[in-house]
């Protein structure tokens, strides 16, 4: 069943200069609910985000062939194509109707994770395609920062906590294609899943289809206004606050009828700390009624653990 009864507030980041600890309140109130927040003023350029929706759009209407040209097998679709129907949601029966191209961030050479974090290629066409992505992931990279800033204040630690943790981090941008689909598709366009990430953030949300399943198991429908971003907690996160944040199941259902003929595209970032961070319970976050759940893990075992389990890597 579908509410559309709750709603999450939508919050400004503007206001986080005026009262960093009034929006770390009600930001980390809208995680700690419903694992999802809405933000609008998050200082990404529009002209940015619409340049790179043209960009997107002009590089999956590029032939077939020519996308696969840019898929690396073995790679976990780290980095470049990755073509349709290749991930699944863990436990899921149908695979995800959805294609999609990674950036990751540019390190120099001899970089201490180069080895785990590959270098970024970049299409022939459309022209600019590298100037615009790389700019757009710095775009995110600094929104993540303030969001996490405001997640570190909501839960009583220094402002700038995170700021070692994701230095250099393995985040990655993706540019989400969901092709038209046919009316009598019985998959959905990404089964229910959750991030494996620290926190998600996302711009392409306003096309109807993004569900979250709420705590009285019913599915929500996420409807930001035009040009506002949905941010996640990811699992990482949870795992961090020992689920205090709690990694909400989510979804993207396919569309009404009348909507089945368009495509759907969004571009995800999902802020990774570094490699070598290690993922263990804040003890702020460990009480007598809310044990340690998890033992600690580094950010790179977890990652290639999950990527297994949706099919990027291979077993």
């Amino acid at each position: 069943m579908l509410d559309t009864l709750a709603e999450i507030p939508a919050l400004s980041l503007a206001d986080q200069q005026t009262d960093p600890d009034g929006f770390a309140q009600a930001f980390g109130q809208s995680f700690q609910r419903f694992g999802f927040a809405v933000v609008r003023d998050h200082g990404v350029p529009q002209p940015l985000i619409e340049r790179a929706w043209a960009m997107t759009k002009a590089f999956f209407d590029l032939p077939e062939e020519e996308k696969r040209g840019y898929f690396i097998p073995g790679q976990g679709g780290a980095r470049g194509y990755t073509p349709f129907k290749t991930e699944i949601a863990k436990g899921a029966t149908h695979v995800d109707l959805k294609e999609f191209w990674h950036v990751g961030r540019e390190l120099p050479a001899g970089h201490r994770f180069s080895d785990g974090m590959p270098p970024n290629i970049w299409p022939a066409q459309p022209e600019g395609f590298k100037e615009t992505f790389l700019e757009l992931f710095q775009a995110f990279d600094t929104a993540g920062d303030k969001l996490l800033s405001a997640i570190a204040r909501y839960l009583g630690l220094e402002p700038n906590w995170f700021d070692p943790a994701v230095k250099d981090g393995n985040s990655v941008l993706r540019l989400l294609h969901y092709p038209p689909v046919p009316a009598d598709a019985p998959e959905v366009r990404a089964g229910a899943h959750e991030d494996i990430n620290l926190i998600t953030l996302l711009l392409g949300a306003e096309e109807a289809g993004l569900e979250l399943l709420d705590r009285d198991g019913k599915w929500l429908a996420v409807k930001p206004p035009e040009g506002a971003m949905v941010v996640n907690v990811g699992d990482m996160l949870q795992r961090l606050t020992n689920h205090v944040l709690p990694s909400t199941t989510h979804r993207v259902v396919n569309p009404p009828a009348e909507r089945r003929g368009h495509s759907r595209y969004s571009m995800p970032f999902f802020l990774h700390p570094a490699p070598d961070f290690l993922i263990k319970a804040l003890p702020q976050c460990v009480t007598a009624e809310n044990p340690e759940r998890e033992p600690p893990i580094t950010a790179e075992d977890y990652l290639n653990e999950r990527l297994r389990e949706i099919g990027l890597i291979k077993k």
